[in-house]
């Protein structure tokens, strides 16, 4: 059969079988909607090589602590689409994993101090973990953020590797509350192509503070998530389009000496207050 424009797409699809279903689905549809695109826009010789060239370069700055095609796919908002398809009804909202986690966090007891003597603005962190029927669920939270110089140990060989980050559990009564910082807004790395492309489009790559936290229990399924401030400068422009209406919470100062007593925290100190939700594992996806 002679390829024209007309039919090469069909004949593309025609050439890729496989034997499962799902990897037919993915590929076919990855095809069909490239060509669709190059179809759309007119795409030109010189517009698919630049394509090709910032590809190429992102594969250059990609390494084993470094994806750049991962922070691609966070600015052009693929990945928050992906967390928001993937969230069921009912459940807190999925949000970015960020290039910053690790496996390893040491668990700690529900109420470890995590900011020590460093500097900062001493936070409480505190709320239940439920089910979508309102029952506290005994769960696990893996949780990380970045230091009051806005960077994670990754970023910064000063700070101690497991630095503001920890897995703990809760009780019974689902309840967790320990002592950390409040976080501070960051800029993504911005010296690579993903970089130039925010930039061009007029963009910055700033991302609002926010707690990052995966919370697990048995026969549920987990949640990966964030918790923004609100009053952020960039709430409403977040460069990986992580914000979701429902993971905005206060920070509440507390001036009050008996509650610093309390919370083992100085006076003043700052409180966060957020309760995660899961649903069964044999709830519909949304």
């Amino acid at each position: 059969m002679s390829i024209s424009k007309d039919n090469i797409t069909d004949k593309v699809i025609d050439e890729y079988q496989f034997s499962g279903e799902r990897e037919q689905v993915l590929v076919h549809g990855l095809i069909r909607h490239l060509h669709a695109y190059a179809r759309e826009v007119g795409l030109t010789h010189s517009e698919w090589r630049a394509g090709l060239t910032f590809l190429t370069k992102a594969a250059q700055f990609t390494d084993e602590g470094r994806n750049e095609f991962s922070l691609l796919s966070d600015v052009m908002g693929l990945s928050s689409l992906v967390d928001l398809l993937a969230s069921p009804p009912r459940a807190t909202p999925g949000s970015v994993l960020g290039p910053f986690h690790v496996h390893d966090s040491l668990e700690q007891p529900n109420g470890v101090d995590l900011k020590g003597e460093q500097p900062g603005t001493p936070t409480v962190f505190e709320g239940v973990v439920r089910s979508a029927d309102g029952e506290p669920l005994e769960a696990l939270l893996d949780f990380w953020q970045n230091a009051d110089n806005a960077l994670y140990p990754k970023m910064d060989a000063t700070q101690d590797y497991h630095n503001l980050r920890c897995k703990l559990r809760t009780g019974p009564d689902g309840r967790f509350r320990f002592r950390t910082l409040l976080p501070k807004p960051y800029g993504i790395p911005d010296d690579g192509p993903v970089g130039d492309l925010v930039r061009a489009a007029q963009r910055h790559c700033m991302r609002p503070a926010h707690f990052h936290v995966i919370v697990s229990a048995d026969g549920y399924r987990p949640v990966t998530t964030e918790v923004f401030f609100a009053g952020d400068p960039y709430i409403d422009s977040d460069a990986v389009f992580g914000v979701r209406d429902a993971l905005v919470t206060q920070v509440e100062n507390v001036p009050d000496p008996a509650q610093a007593l309390d919370a083992g925290m100085p006076t003043p100190f700052s409180r966060v207050r957020f309760d995660f939700q899961l649903v069964a594992l044999s709830a519909p996806q949304a």
